[in-house]
């Protein structure tokens, strides 16, 4: 896989919920997946920040898309998130960079673990989660 792509989010898929959410994809390999929000008005909490929700989305993405690439064939495989642990050192505004990574994978599962800092490179949140791998269906 290279960081080119047919899609504005830099997904070779289409994943409505996350391009609707705004999350692009700036890099992709077998050894870091690196994504990018910008948080706006409609990513945020009751106290202006980032909503932890968009946060761990952003993670989960980010562990995804490196499994996936932990595959033995990516551009067949699919995953699915079996668990996902997040979290928060603080709030965050403005653009949050998230660095994904799979520490291990199985024939059928990847181990995977991210964190995503802000634009000074605080960090924001840690995440950690367990992905099935599956037979992709389409494109």
């Amino acid at each position: 896989m290279s960081t080119s792509s047919k899609r504005p989010s830099g997904f070779d898929v289409a994943i409505p919920f996350v391009e609707g959410a705004g999350i692009e994809l700036l890099e992709f390999s077998r050894e870091r997946v690196l994504a990018r929000l910008d948080v706006q008005d409609r990513h945020s909490n009751s106290s202006g920040f980032a909503h932890g929700g968009a946060v761990m989305t952003l993670l989960d993405v980010s562990m995804a898309m490196a499994g996936r690439l932990a595959s033995d064939a990516p551009d067949q495989t699919a995953v699915a998130t079996i668990e996902m642990k997040t979290a928060f050192m603080q709030g965050a505004k403005g653009r949050l960079l998230c660095s994904g990574y799979c520490v291990h994978r199985t024939r059928s599962l990847a181990f995977c673990e991210a964190e995503v800092r802000d634009a000074d490179g605080a960090l924001v949140a840690k995440g950690s989660g367990t992905f099935k791998f599956m037979q992709r269906k389409g494109g």
